[in-house]
Order: C-alpha cells, then sequence, then structure tokens
C-alpha cells in the first residue's frame, strides 16, 4: 500500500492541549488502551461503522496489543496514523483519532475518533481542536468524517477493514 500523504510530508509527533496529549498508538501503552476501549465498547461500536462489531465483549488484551502494533507499523509505514489521546499526566487514555486514507475518490482522508464515555465532556472542543490541527497540519484538501458530517446510511460501509 502506498502513503496518502506526499513523501516529503513531516508527520506530526503528536497534539498537546491543556486537556490532553497526542501520540502515537502504540503497545506501550496497551493497558491504558484497553481499559478504555472496554469501558466505552457501547459508544465506540458507531464510531467506525453504523452498529459495529468491534470491540466485542470478549477482545483481549493480546488482541489490543495486536491491534496496537499494527497501528504503529501502519504509522512508520505512513499508511494510516492512528494517535492516542492520554491525559497530560499519561496515566489515562482518554481516546484515540485515526487519519486514515479514503478509497472514495471524493475525500482524500477520513478521519475517526472517539473519546471514553468518561470523557464525553471534553468532546466538542476535542473535535474542534482535532478539525482545526488536520486542516492546519496535514495536506488533505477534502477530509471526510464518517458518521460525524456524513451519515451512515449516506456514507455506506467502510470500504476497508477497520484499522
Amino acid at each position: 500500500m502506498t502513503s496518502f500523504i506526499p513523501d516529503d510530508f513531516d508527520v506530526p509527533s503528536g497534539y498537546r492541549s491543556n486537556d490532553y496529549i497526542l501520540e502515537m498508538l502504540e503497545p506501550s501503552i496497551v493497558d491504558l488502551d484497553y481499559e478504555a476501549v472496554m469501558s466505552s465498547k457501547e459508544n465506540l461500536r458507531s464510531i467506525f461503522a453504523e452498529n459495529d462489531e468491534w470491540p466485542t465483549d470478549e477482545m483481549t488484551l493480546k488482541e489490543n496489543l495486536d491491534d496496537l502494533i499494527m497501528h504503529k507499523r501502519e504509522f512508520l509505514d505512513r499508511v494510516a496514523f492512528a494517535y492516542t489521546v492520554l491525559n497530560p499526566e499519561r496515566t489515562k487514555c482518554l481516546g484515540c483519532i485515526y487519519i486514515e486514507p479514503s478509497n472514495r475518490s471524493e475525500y482524500d482522508a477520513e478521519i475517526y475518533f472517539w473519546l471514553r464515555d468518561d470523557m464525553l465532556s471534553l468532546e466538542d472542543d476535542f473535535e474542534r481542536d482535532m478539525r482545526e490541527w488536520l486542516d492546519e497540519r496535514w495536506p488533505f484538501n477534502n477530509i471526510a468524517y464518517p458518521g460525524r458530517d456524513i451519515p451512515w446510511k449516506e456514507f455506506g460501509k467502510r470500504s476497508h477493514e477497520h484499522i
């Protein structure tokens, strides 16, 4: 798979606000990530598709670790970019944001993000910050926000596996 960003684009290593930081989603935070995912699994099942099955009630820490290994590899290969959202102390995973190529010709990227159930009060500020960051720092002209700006019934099923 080829990258959907220019070869000379300097991928941001993260983002920082007073309420949270973004860092590459990778295996060292597996315990924090797993706890966040499992605490918010009902809400997560509508983030990546309408009535998605991920995460299952039976998802294991090992399955989550495998996902994080894949996300890190994709990030380093510049084919997709997943960031964990952590509290400033790095002691709690607040959610994740995924920057993915779009297989739909009218979009050059698809953005998915979630915050854990007990942090949804930050969602409006987080979404505003992320939209500004993506517009200012990333080389995209037309970003899709499926399930947010574009209803699932209109966007349809994702054209690639959950990454």
